[in-house]
């Protein structure tokens, strides 16, 4: 059989004619197939020929004066349009039937929602391209999950599972303050609330697509002195990761979930990739199709990216210097192979280190909570088993 040695624009203008199911496929030929396909200009001409969803969704709320309460909405947010500038979809999720927070997103384009009724945390699943959702049954009422993420499996058929851990010492908090975040740092009250030991168990619940269901798994044993950061866990390389800090260890600590094997391993970073300074940023991130490390100084503005290899190797990818930029805000994640998303309480700013452009957008003068990514195509899928 004769082989072929295209170029680059030829194999551009092939993958940005192909299906999203079909251009990810392309992604396993070579390395430079799969670069290409993560370049901020493939996704945003990719986006325009074959119609799909790529962006963000936005999280926002907006305060009533001087009370507690407010108001959750859902936006979306683009830069893969026609224009030059991003575009902003507001009241995303206004398909399901009740306001909803989000919980978490996978690249498919699923999105894990949640809201509170009568002290009991209720779930949707929904994938918003196609406005398809489903109700997924409540898990067990003891346990009050602080971490929740999502891992999709396979996509034909569509099987996807949902891990939520407990931390023992939220159980007993959340019977005082049931509208505590599900995703929130401990405050000051609730470690004073620990009890000293060596070991602290995480209960562990696992939903699975394929019985529909929820499952009790092996308690997870962390120690009192582990503390997980304000962030998701990352779904990459069929798994899902989170990185926590032991205090005492003075560490970071990558803790990850298989999904197949429904396992943990803790593995240490190595001592180049630890933060440096107390105010330093450091954070894992999905970064093209791997699980990446992205570590800020906010005195130099330097930030350092790092991606794990196949041999389980940390690997420097990129190194950028952003003194130049005042408003620099917390890295979130990233949008493509040279696009990072930063925010902050206002705003998201995405930016291409590649030309060192930023492009800020605003959330019609609500408060940004998180920003989570999604790249779907319209095509309808089975959300439920039959």
């Amino acid at each position: 059989m004769a082989s072929y040695d295209f170029s680059n624009d030829v194999l551009f203008e092939i993958f940005s004619r192909a299906d999203l199911k079909t251009m990810k496929k392309c992604r396993v030929l070579s390395k430079e197939c799969k670069d290409l396909t993560y370049e901020s200009t493939f996704m945003r001409l990719h986006s325009q020929r074959i119609s799909t969803m790529v962006g963000y969704l936005l999280q926002c709320s907006k305060n009533f004066g001087y009370s507690w309460r407010h108001r959750l909405s859902s936006n979306f947010v683009s830069i893969a349009n026609s224009g030059l500038e991003p575009k902003l979809t507001p009241k995303f999720l206004s398909f399901l039937p009740e306001p909803v927070q989000i919980v978490a997103t996978v690249n498919e384009g699923l999105v894990l929602c949640s809201t509170r009724l009568h002290g009991e945390n209720r779930f949707y699943i929904c994938k918003p391209s196609t406005q398809q959702w489903e109700f997924i049954p409540a898990p067990n009422p003891r346990f009050y999950r602080s971490k929740i993420s999502m891992l999709v499996l396979g996509s034909n058929p569509l099987r996807f599972k949902i891990v939520g851990l407990s931390d023992s010492i939220d159980d007993k908090l959340s019977e005082s303050d049931p509208e505590s975040d599900l995703d929130s740092e401990y405050s000051d009250k609730e470690v004073n609330h620990r009890v000293v030991s060596d070991e602290n168990l995480w209960h562990c619940e696992i939903f699975d697509s394929k019985s529909w269901e929820w499952k009790q798994s092996e308690d997870l044993k962390l120690t009192y002195r582990d503390f997980f950061p304000r962030r998701q866990g990352v779904s990459a390389c069929g798994g899902l990761h989170w990185l926590i800090f032991n205090r005492e260890q003075d560490k970071d600590i990558v803790l990850s979930f298989d999904g197949n094997k429904e396992e943990w391993t803790m593995a240490s970073l190595p001592n180049s990739l630890r933060r440096k300074e107390y105010w330093d940023q450091i954070a894992l991130a999905s970064c093209e199709g791997n699980l990446g490390l992205v570590n800020i100084d906010f005195k130099t503005k330097m930030v350092d990216v790092w991606v794990l290899n196949y041999e389980h190797i940390w690997i420097r990818k990129h190194t950028m210097n952003l003194i130049k930029e005042r408003y620099l805000t917390r890295f979130h994640s990233f949008y493509g192979a040279d696009t990072l998303l930063m925010k902050d309480m206002w705003s998201v700013y995405f930016y291409n280190f590649k030309t060192q452009k930023f492009d800020r957008v605003t959330a019609d003068n609500q408060d940004i909570d998180a920003a989570y990514f999604i790249q779907t195509d319209f095509e309808s899928v089975q959300l439920k088993p039959e």
